[in-house]
């Protein structure tokens, strides 16, 4: 993931050793200038004792400090907390925590028990009760339960009105899907790091630039003030510990939540070395946060975006203007590696007839299934969710 190698990047430039894992060897992040040693372990999804093993070795026998994952295998590792805590310190919270937050049902319930604003929703567990369910409102969005990064989105309005068929969507009682009255307005996000429900860092930012209407691919950092109340809140009622994302739509009658994503995202990108290493290493006390203004992109994805439909005048004019998400850290070797995994996920896409995020996003994505050798606990939690 892009913010990943930032992450790396920025507590290195910090005066951070930092040690990269991943399940892929071309992982770009792993072979930055930044990384003082890497690994390759086993896919967090498909061998999870193994990758937990690898991780609870590599901390030991390197004494690491902190562990900071950067995506979805935070779900395998909270599964063993207790025993990676032995070792090292986890930045991430415990999976009874997590569940809540990342099951788009659960956290729908939790945050309008709080009284915060969602749009009015109903939960479709059949290919039956899904179409009775969009006939409810006259423009609907709708998503899996367990989804991430814009995919299988099921709309009538909007850019991605009719892209996806209600005849390919089929909700589960184990991943059910949310049909939501659709809010209009822009969507915008937000990324906080917190430490045992305080928020020590946050920004909050707008997507100029998606790829195909999904994935962000430039990002502008906006006023945080309103959205930060909110994470707080949050943060505080679950005594959440770690890296969290939030999606709001900006509506007339101010901002609704969409989705909590309990794990790191884009908005890393934006924050500066200071910031994101004193929010994941170093709270000062008061919560660092991003000024509104900020820009950055990918350039190699807003380049490609060109040949996809964009606008080339518009595009040339970001190039040259916005910063770009490798410039000034003089690290050109992950830009070939970028290239070497986005063949392999490319790959992956043809072999498994999905979306390119999907693919890439494979081994270290968790969508509600049951989890190897998680504990009674843990399995209880997840079958609380499924109702």
């Amino acid at each position: 993931m892009p913010f990943a190698l930032a992450i790396i990047r920025k507590l290195a430039a910090q005066g951070h050793e930092v040690l990269a894992a991943d399940a892929w060897e071309v992982s770009p992040g792993s072979h930055s200038r930044y990384v003082a040693e890497h690994f390759v372990t086993p896919s967090p999804r498909d061998a999870t004792e193994a990758f937990v093993a690898d991780v609870e070795r590599i901390a030991a026998e390197r004494r690491v400090d902190l562990i900071v994952p950067a995506f979805e295998e935070v779900f395998y590792l909270s599964t063993r907390w207790d025993r990676l805590a032995r070792v090292t310190k986890p930045f991430f919270s415990r999976f009874g925590t997590l569940l809540p937050l990342h099951d788009k049902e659960s956290f729908q319930r939790f945050a309008t028990g709080l009284g915060l604003p969602m749009a009015r929703t109903v939960v479709a567990r059949s290919d039956p009760e899904l179409r009775e369910a969009l006939g409810r409102f006259e423009r609907y969005f709708a998503r899996a339960a367990f989804s991430r990064g814009g995919v299988a989105l099921l709309t009538n309005a909007g850019p991605l009105a009719g892209r996806v068929a209600v005849a390919d969507c089929h909700p589960t009682p184990t991943n059910p899907w949310l049909v939501q009255e659709f809010v209009e307005g822009e969507t915008f996000c937000t990324y906080s790091t917190v430490h045992d429900g305080y928020v020590t860092a946050h920004c909050a930012y707008a997507i100029p630039r998606q790829w195909q209407h999904s994935t962000g691919i430039q990002f502008r950092s906006i006023d945080g003030a309103v959205t930060l109340e909110i994470v707080e809140r949050i943060a505080a009622e679950t005594a959440y510990t770690g890296q969290v994302s939030f999606d709001f739509i900006d509506s007339p009658d101010g901002p609704y939540l969409v989705e909590c994503n309990p794990r790191a995202t884009d908005g890393a990108l934006l924050m500066s070395a200071p910031q994101l290493a004193s929010g994941l290493l170093e709270p000062t006390g008061q919560c660092e946060t991003v000024p509104a203004g900020e820009e950055i992109q990918l350039d190699l994805a807003v380049f490609g975006g060109m040949f996809d439909g964009g606008q080339i005048p518009g595009t040339f004019h970001d190039l040259l203007h916005i910063r770009g998400a490798d410039r000034g850290w003089h690290d050109a070797l992950p830009n070939l590696y970028s290239f070497l995994s986005l063949v392999r996920s490319e790959r992956l896409r043809h072999a498994e007839h999905s979306e390119l995020f999907v693919a890439m996003a494979g081994d270290i994505s968790w969508d509600g299934e049951e989890i190897t050798g998680m504990s009674e606990e843990d399995a209880r939690v997840l079958a609380g969710a499924r109702g």
